[in-house]
C-alpha cells in the first residue's frame, strides 16, 4: 500500500515537471508586436491590394463632346448603338484590374439605369427602345468575369428641378441611393464627391444620412469621397500623391467640396486617429468622358502616374471612356495592354530572390518566425521582418548579391505590414554604401524610382531612420525598368 501511495506521489511529481516544461515551451514561442492604431478594416486591406482600379466615365456627355452637362440635354441623344458591356470588363481584365467603377448618374442628372423617380433616364432614350439599362449590362457583365462593380452618383444635379430644395432633393438622392444598391446586387465601392458649379444653387447633401443608408444596405461597401469614410480622394485629378502619404487622418479636419484642405488629403497625417487610405483618380485621356479629338495619355505619363500612386502607398483609379458606339476604343484598350505589359515586365521578377539577407536584429532571435527572410515570400501582408523592441536601436535589413557581376537595377520597392499599422517615417537605401534613395513614409508600398537610373552593386542596405514603432517590413524588392530613362541618368 505504501508502496503504491508513493508511485502514484511520484507519477504525479513527474505529470507535474511535465506539464510545467510544455507551458513553458508555449511561452517561449514568440507573439506578434502590438499593432500601432488606427488600422484597416478588412474591406481597406482588400481595396488596398487591388492597386489598380478602373473608372468608366459614360452618359449624354459622351454625344454632346461635353465634360459637364447642362441638364437640358434631350434623353433621345443618349444611343450607343453597339454597347458591349463585356467588351469594357474585358479591357479592365487585359489591364489587371479587379474593380470597375461606373457613373451611373453624373452632374447632368441623366440615369444610366431606368429610375422610377425620374423619366430623365434611358426610359427616354431610342437606346433598345427605352428598355435598355446600362447598370444593369455593366454589373452583369462584371459578375460573370468575376471583376468587382461599384458606382458613382454624382449628389450634383443640374437637371432635376428638387435640386437646390434640401429635403425633397435629399429624399429623391436617397430614393436612388436605395435603387442602385439594392437592385444590382453587390458593390463594392460608392463614390461622392462634392463638384459643382460656382453658379450652382445653394444645397445642402446630407451625407451622414446617405453614409448610414449605404452602410445597412451592404456593410462591406468601401465608401469614397473627400472625408472617407473609407477612402479619401487624393486631392488632384493628376494622379499624383504627397511624396509623403499616410493612410492616416483627422476625419474631423475633412469636409466635403472643401478646396483648402486638398494638400492635407495629398499628404496624410501621421497623428491621424482615422484609417482614411487615398485613391488616385486620373483619366487616361484628357477628358474624363469620350472626345473624339482626345488620345490616349503616353505609356511614360501612365507608368509615371503609377510610381507616384501605388508607389506612393495608393491605389491608382484609372478613367477609361467608352465612346459613342459604346465601347472602349481600340487605341484605349492597346495601351492598357502597353501598361500592363510594362508593370509585369518591371515587377515580375525581384533580383532580390536570390541573395542572402540579413537585419540589425530580429523579434524572438534567430527562430522566432520574424526573420528579414520573410520579406522575400509571396504574403506581403502577415508575414514580416520584426527587429527587436528598443527606442534605440538601429533598424535595417542588408540583401547581399551572391554574383560576382552584382545586381543591376533601378527600382526599389518596399512594402510594411499594414495590418498592423503604418509605422515608418524616415528610410534610406544604400548601395555598396552610397545613398542612392532616401523617402519619408512607406505603407502599403513604396516604389523608389532611381533618379540616376540604372545602378549595379553587389549589397543594400534599406535602413529605417525613424519610425512610430519598432518598424514591420513585409516585403522588398529589387527591380528593373527598362522603359526608364531619366534625363540625367544612364
Amino acid at each position: 500500500m505504501i508502496m503504491t501511495k508513493l508511485l502514484c506521489f511520484l507519477l504525479a511529481i513527474a505529470l507535474f515537471q511535465q506539464s510545467k516544461f510544455v507551458i513553458s515551451r508555449r511561452e517561449q514561442v514568440t507573439t506578434p508586436p502590438l499593432p500601432v492604431l488606427p488600422l484597416p478594416s478588412y474591406s481597406q486591406l482588400k481595396w488596398q491590394q487591388r492597386e489598380l482600379i478602373m473608372f468608366f466615365h459614360f452618359g449624354v456627355n459622351t454625344f454632346t463632346d461635353s465634360e459637364w452637362g447642362t441638364g437640358k440635354e434631350s434623353p433621345a441623344i443618349f444611343n450607343p448603338v453597339g454597347l458591349d458591356a463585356n467588351q469594357w470588363i474585358s479591357a479592365a481584365m487585359e489591364a489587371g484590374v479587379s474593380l470597375v467603377i461606373l457613373t451611373a448618374k453624373h452632374h447632368d442628372g441623366f440615369c444610366l439605369w431606368p429610375s422610377k423617380y425620374t423619366d430623365h433616364s434611358v426610359k427616354l432614350s431610342p437606346w433598345k427602345n427605352g428598355h435598355g439599362d446600362v447598370v444593369q449590362e455593366f454589373v452583369n457583365a462584371a459578375k460573370a468575369r468575376g471583376v468587382d462593380a461599384g458606382l458613382y452618383l454624382s449628389p450634383w444635379d443640374r437637371h432635376d428641378p428638387r435640386y437646390g430644395h434640401d429635403l425633397q432633393y435629399n429624399e429623391y438622392y436617397l430614393a436612388q441611393l436605395q435603387e442602385l444598391l439594392n437592385r444590382y446586387g453587390n458593390v463594392r465601392e460608392i463614390w461622392f464627391d462634392g463638384a459643382k458649379g460656382s453658379n450652382a444653387p445653394n444645397m445642402s447633401y446630407y451625407f451622414t444620412e446617405w453614409f448610414a443608408m449605404v452602410k445597412e444596405l451592404q456593410s462591406s461597401i468601401n465608401l469614397f469621397s473627400d472625408a472617407g469614410p473609407d477612402v479619401r480622394w487624393v486631392g488632384n485629378e493628376k494622379g499624383f500623391a504627397g511624396s509623403t502619404c499616410w493612410s492616416t487622418i483627422n476625419r474631423t479636419s475633412l469636409s466635403i467640396g472643401n478646396g483648402s484642405i486638398v494638400n492635407y488629403l495629398n499628404t496624410g497625417d501621421p497623428k491621424g486617429t482615422d484609417w482614411l487610405p487615398a485613391e488616385c483618380d486620373v483619366s487616361i485621356r484628357t477628358g474624363w468622358f469620350w472626345h473624339k479629338s482626345q488620345s490616349p495619355k503616353k505609356l511614360s505619363k501612365l507608368l509615371e502616374i503609377y510610381y507616384n500612386s501605388v508607389g506612393r502607398n495608393c491605389v491608382m483609379l484609372l478613367n477609361v471612356p467608352p465612346n459613342s458606339t459604346g465601347l472602349i476604343s481600340e487605341n484605349d484598350v492597346q495601351r492598357l495592354r502597353e501598361f500592363r505589359n510594362a508593370i509585369n515586365t518591371i515587377f515580375s521578377a525581384n533580383l532580390a530572390d536570390n541573395c542572402t539577407i540579413k537585419a540589425s536584429s530580429q523579434r524572438g532571435g534567430k527562430d522566432g518566425g520574424f526573420g528579414p527572410e520573410n520579406v522575400l515570400d509571396n504574403d506581403h501582408l502577415w508575414t514580416y521582418w520584426a527587429p527587436r523592441d528598443g527606442k534605440d536601436d538601429e533598424n535595417w535589413i542588408e540583401i547581399k548579391g551572391e554574383d560576382q557581376e552584382g545586381l543591376t537595377f533601378n527600382v526599389i520597392r518596399i512594402q510594411e505590414a499594414i495590418g498592423l499599422g503604418q509605422r515608418i517615417k524616415q528610410h534610406e537605401v544604400y548601395v555598396d554604401g552610397k545613398l542612392v534613395a532616401k523617402g519619408s513614409t512607406v505603407g502599403y508600398k513604396k516604389l523608389h524610382r532611381l533618379e540616376n537610373g540604372v545602378i549595379n552593386g553587389h549589397v543594400v542596405k534599406i535602413k529605417i531612420t525613424k519610425s512610430r514603432a519598432p518598424p514591420l517590413i513585409s516585403s522588398v524588392g529589387l527591380h528593373f525598368d527598362p522603359y526608364w530613362l531619366p534625363k540625367n541618368g544612364r
